[in-house]
């Protein structure tokens, strides 16, 4: 249960990201709700699945940036795991595109940063 939560508190933060930052495109070209709908839970699943693999091997890589900047670096990682994602998703057909790396990967990932913590204060924990 604790999975499916995390997974839908990513689609949420996801789906919002692409809504606020104009250079993220989530489930553009589906037309019927189902597919888009469909669409965003498989990006939130990759997007868990990154960062559950990826992410700490590159917070460890880039320990010394992170504790230079104040955690600040941190940004830099998340937007990184979203590259990753869009990566993954394009060969896997599903509509997940970045425009620019800095600007709209990294606010993205200061989105999804926002929402998830807002969400994971409001759902429950499964601890």
């Amino acid at each position: 249960m604790h999975f499916l939560i995390k997974v839908g508190v990513n689609a949420v933060a996801l789906w919002i990201a692409a809504i606020v930052v104009n250079g993220i495109n989530l489930a553009e070209s589906s037309h019927a709700w189902t597919s888009k709908v469909v669409t965003i839970v498989l990006v939130a699943l990759i997007f868990g699945l990154v960062n559950a693999v990826v992410k700490p091997i590159a917070k460890l890589l880039s320990f010394p940036f992170i504790v230079l900047t104040l955690g600040l670096f941190t940004f830099v990682v998340n937007a990184f795991m979203l590259q990753i994602t869009e990566w993954i998703s394009k060969p896997l057909g599903l509509s997940f595109t970045i425009g620019h790396f800095f600007w709209d990967a990294i606010m993205g990932a200061v989105i999804i940063t926002l929402v998830s913590m807002v969400l994971n204060l409001v759902l429950p924990d499964g601890d």
